[in-house]
């Protein structure tokens, strides 16, 4: 007679999938707690940072053509109220978020600042 056992414990043949199963219970000090506005806010400031190192770099290449002279008075004016434009519209992201200028400044350590304090 055959009967069908469940063992008593975890089956030594099969691993448990971590990826998938945290025992962890609300409380433990293990365990983190998200703040949706706080991760929200992070994520903004990370994004915006990109963008704004980005804006200063098309920032001084722009300013690179000028000196070198191989562009039009009219080019040089619709790219100066572009860049106007950009700069502006940073603001307001900044604004909206509740990031200053400095918070999108990450610290490298070594290296200094990422963005260039004006």
């Amino acid at each position: 007679m055959t009967t069908n056992r469940v063992p008593d414990g975890p089956d030594p043949d099969r691993r448990p999938d971590h990826r998938f199963h945290d025992d962890r219970r609300p409380g433990d000090p293990r365990r983190i707690a998200v703040d949706p506005e706080s991760v929200r806010r992070s994520l903004a400031g990370l994004v915006l940072t990109i963008v704004e190192l980005l804006r200063q770099l098309m920032e001084r290449q722009a300013l690179r053509r000028v000196d070198q002279g191989g562009i039009t008075d009219e080019q040089i004016e619709e790219l100066g109220l572009t860049l106007m434009a950009l700069e502006e519209q940073m603001a307001e992201l900044r604004e909206h978020f509740g990031l200053t200028q400095e918070d999108l400044n990450l610290d490298l350590g070594p290296l200094g600042p990422l963005l260039p304090r004006d």
